[in-house]
């Protein structure tokens, strides 16, 4: 598009409906075919474009001056043809979140249509009729990269990762309260809450790249929660506990770890809240169950899950790595492992070292592995391919003198949808394998 003459606008910025600025009208010579409500926003032109959600700082030739951080930009390509609307950060690395391909409005029906979609989803998944804890929204997945949302008993818990979003977030919290209607519960017609309590939550690293701050959460807002999962039940730190409070992702990968456990014996190792260990007990009848975590407060959320359940289970404060070299040298094996460690990959120039780890991780994992036994291994690093994942597994077994025969590699449940234009978004790897 010609290019926009430097300096402020020639008058104060009038507002979209979502409060988000915009300028003036544009000044001469810029393209007079496009739609006015697409002329009076702020715009950005890339020097390169691809159909990936994030557009980084690097790929950006020219911003309008008077756009804002968290505004809804219209994006053009080198070549000035219209590319698609995004929210803008000129302070972030993603410098720009792509939210719609062509000529689509961002109004109100927008914000609408895309909770709708996300809602009817789950819906069809029928994910109600075997837990009250799963994602609603998982950010680029559902086409809102900057936000997702987890649905626990009656509380939306809305972790936030852009300015964009959390300038929107009463507005999106409104619009999806309005759209699920009273909250349902598995044992009832209704929760004993008619109306959905919210949380916000935003990681202090991301607020400080993303230029905002989250107030505190109010004195009424809902901490201890308890959800159900396939007649499991846990709770849930909806206002502390890690990411948004429970790890809805790993839901199918504990039922089919429980039918590999009866009569076994089990470590959950990286336990948080003791889901892999309370599942292997409860639905899988294992003989015994060993958790371990080095975060004291995750260990006491297992406790409390384990006692909540009537589970016997044996929880043991240590560093895993440090547990399993000691498990080691008592030559103590187990019928099945899991090994489910937080992020070790969070940023591009973290791979290498993150990859080295998931190997020494796992080379000591298949060695507490009984012959013939079960390893369910995981990572949650979006950074990492499946296939480097898998390859830095074997090379581990290999080192350890130990035979792999593999026989499934599964993600995140179904209410994690992944964008094929954005494949990191299939963050989650659980490689299923036999140990010799």
């Amino acid at each position: 598009m010609p290019k926009r003459p430097a300096g402020p606008p020639a008058r104060p910025a009038p507002r979209r409906r979502d409060n988000a600025p915009r300028p003036a009208a544009p000044a001469p010579g810029t393209p007079a075919a496009l739609p006015v409500d697409r002329l009076v926003a702020p715009w950005v032109r890339l020097r390169s474009a691809t159909s990936h959600p994030f557009v980084y700082q690097r790929m950006i030739a020219e911003v309008d001056p008077s756009a804002a951080a968290g505004d809804v930009v219209n994006v053009y390509d080198k070549a000035g043809r219209h590319f698609g609307s995004a929210l803008y950060n000129g302070r972030s690395q993603i410098a720009l979140r792509m939210l719609a391909a062509g000529d689509v409005s961002i109004d109100d029906a927008f914000w609408r249509g895309r909770l709708e979609q996300a809602v009817a989803l789950r819906r069809r998944l029928r994910l109600d009729d075997v837990t009250d804890a799963y994602r609603l929204l998982h950010a680029e997945g559902d086409g809102l990269s900057g936000v997702i949302v987890e649905r626990y008993a009656d509380c939306l818990v809305f972790e936030l990762f852009s300015i964009g979003m959390f300038l929107r977030r009463a507005m999106l919290a409104e619009m999806l309260c309005e759209r699920l209607g009273p909250p349902a519960a598995l044992d009832r017609p209704r929760a004993a809450s008619p109306h959905w309590r919210v949380v916000f939550r935003a990681d202090q690293r991301i607020q400080a790249l993303e230029g905002f701050d989250l107030p505190p959460p109010r004195d009424d807002a809902p901490q201890r929660l308890v959800v159900r999962e396939h007649g499991v039940r846990y709770r849930v730190d909806a206002a502390g506990g890690q990411k948004t409070g429970f790890f809805c992702d790993q839901r199918e990968n504990r039922r089919r770890f429980a039918e590999l456990c009866a009569d076994g014996d089990v470590l959950d190792a990286f336990c948080y809240g003791g889901g892999f260990g309370l599942c292997a007990k409860r639905l899988g009848r294992a003989r015994s169950v060993t958790s371990v975590d080095l975060d004291e407060d995750a260990l006491a959320l297992a406790v409390e899950n384990a006692n909540l359940n009537q589970a016997r289970i044996q929880h043991v404060h240590a560093d895993v790595f440090g547990y399993l070299r000691q498990m080691i040298a008592n030559r103590r094996q187990f019928d099945a492992v899991v090994l489910d460690p937080p992020k070790l990959v969070t940023r591009r120039e973290e791979l290498e070292p993150g990859l080295r780890k998931y190997g020494d991780l796992n080379a000591l994992g298949v060695q507490v592995v009984r012959p013939g036994g079960w390893l369910l291994t995981c990572s949650c690093s979006g950074l990492v391919s499946p296939t480097s994942f898998v390859e830095t597994v074997h090379r581990a077994a290999r080192r350890a003198g130990r035979t792999l025969q593999m026989i499934g590699l599964t993600g995140a449940g179904p209410d994690h949808p992944v964008l094929l234009d954005c494949p990191e978004s299939a963050y989650l790897k659980a490689v299923w394998l036999r140990v010799w």
